[in-house]
C-alpha cells in the first residue's frame, strides 16, 4: 500500500472492513443512493436495493472470513481484490471466492461497485457437482440470479424496508 491513502482508498478500506466483521448498513453508508452494483450472482442492483443486498449477506453469512489483499483508488476510480471463505447456506459447502472488484467514486462515495469471479468455479464449490458441470452454462447463471433476487426480496419483506 502507498505511504499515503486518499480518500478513495480509506473509502475502500472502510468497506472492506465493514464487510468483514458483517456490518451491512456501514457497507450501505459507503455507497452513493444512486449507485449501480453488479456481480455474477446478483445481477444488476441499483440504488438502495444494493445496499440491502449486503445487510442481508453480512446478516445471514456463516464462517465468514474476508481478506483484503489488495486495494488501489485515485479521485474518481479504484479497484480491490479479494477473497471470501464462507460456507454457502443453501448447500452447507465451503467456498472460498476470489473477486476482483472494480470502483466509480462521487462525492466522497461508490457509484459505482462491479465484482467480477469465477461463476464456474463458485459454482462448483458452492453448489457440488451440479454446480461443476453447469457453471459454464448461461441456464445456472440466470437460476443462481433468480434465486438470489428472491432470497433478496424475500428479506426486503422481512425488514419491511420500504421504497426498495
Amino acid at each position: 500500500m502507498r505511504a499515503m491513502a486518499g480518500p478513495n482508498d480509506e473509502l475502500i478500506e472502510r468497506f472492506y472492513a465493514a464487510f468483514a466483521r458483517g456490518d451491512g448498513a456501514a457497507m450501505a453508508a459507503c455507497y452513493a443512493p444512486d449507485v449501480h452494483f453488479r456481480d455474477p450472482a446478483f445481477g444488476d442492483l441499483h440504488g438502495r436495493l444494493a445496499g440491502v443486498m449486503w445487510r442481508m449477506l453480512a446478516s445471514t453469512a456463516r464462517d465468514f472470513r474476508l481478506e483484503l489483499l489488495e486495494h488501489d483508488a485515485d479521485a474518481t476510480t479504484g479497484s480491490a481484490h479479494w477473497v471470501a471463505h464462507y460456507t454457502f447456506s443453501q448447500t452447507g459447502r465451503p467456498v472460498v471466492n476470489d473477486v476482483h472488484a472494480a470502483f466509480r467514486f462521487a462525492g466522497g462515495l461508490i457509484v459505482d461497485h462491479v465484482d467480477t469471479f469465477d461463476f464456474h468455479r463458485w459454482a462448483g464449490q458452492a453448489l457440488g457437482p451440479r454446480g461443476r458441470l453447469l457453471g459454464g452454462t448461461s441456464f445456472l447463471r440466470n437460476a443462481v440470479q433468480r434465486r438470489a433476487r428472491a432470497r433478496l426480496d424475500e428479506f426486503v419483506a422481512s425488514q419491511g424496508a420500504p421504497g426498495v
